[in-house]
């Protein structure tokens, strides 16, 4: 039995069958007879903002999936520094290393109040070992992961100040309303651009000032995005 951690909520034993982003999730393609191989529960969790769902070096025992909420992958680089490496959204799954390594690669640190479920690692083994349909399951994932891996590399940790702001921007676009942007605070973006915290501060307040977005609250996580072609190829 795997233990509940101090931090998160336990909700109750997820209803895999009607869960509501299941086309999102590890079990989408799995058939009723599917379901009968699963022998231990999957647990319902919730996790507050800034709690940690694992621990880099930590044993792997457990893949997460992520039902709600977003999540930060965060490293230690060699002068001590913090990376954000990825973010999660509604859909990823945390700890898919754990399927060919005994720990888990990086934290795995809440952004936002969280839902997710928690997923026996010989649950996930023993579906890929005896339905394909699990299998083809994980190679998407592995395959969404590393695209993904990619893309932030790209997207976010090259260009000026004015590039990488406007790169997050555009990434964390909302999928339902592609005008509606959430952030996180300065300090994390910081973190996940390479950046100081007056520089993100300082390049948010020009693109409010150009027009290029608009806060829609006081603290500054919510903005309304104006013109994506300015975003697109900000100024040198």
């Amino acid at each position: 039995m795997i233990p509940i951690k101090t931090d998160s909520a336990w909700r109750g034993t997820a209803d895999c069958r009607n869960c509501g982003i299941r086309d999102m999730v590890l079990f989408a393609d799995l058939r009723e007879e599917d379901f009968n191989l699963i022998h231990a529960p999957i647990d319902d969790l919730e996790f507050g903002a800034n709690q940690p769902v694992v621990r880099m070096g930590e044993t792997a025992t457990s893949l997460y999936t992520l039902r709600a909420g977003l999540i930060k992958l965060v490293r230690n680089t060699v002068d001590g520094r913090q990376r954000i490496v990825r973010v999660l959204r509604s859909g990823d799954v945390v700890g898919l290393e754990a399927l060919m390594g005994p720990t888990y690669d990086s934290d795995a640190i809440a952004l936002t109040p969280i839902k997710v479920c928690r997923l026996p690692l010989q649950v996930i083994q023993r579906l890929n070992r005896e339905t394909p349909r699990m299998h083809q399951r994980l190679l998407e994932k592995w395959h969404r992961s590393l695209k993904e891996a990619d893309d932030w590399l790209a997207d976010l940790n090259f260009g000026n100040a004015r590039q990488r702001v406007a790169g997050l921007i555009l990434k964390m676009r909302s999928a339902g309303d592609a005008s509606v942007v959430s952030l996180f605070s300065r300090e994390d973006m910081g973190a996940m651009l390479d950046l100081k915290l007056e520089t993100v501060s300082r390049t948010l307040n020009a693109f409010v000032r150009e027009g290029l977005i608009e806060p829609l609250d006081k603290i500054g996580r919510v903005y309304r995005v104006i013109d994506v072609g300015g975003l697109s190829a900000p100024k040198a």
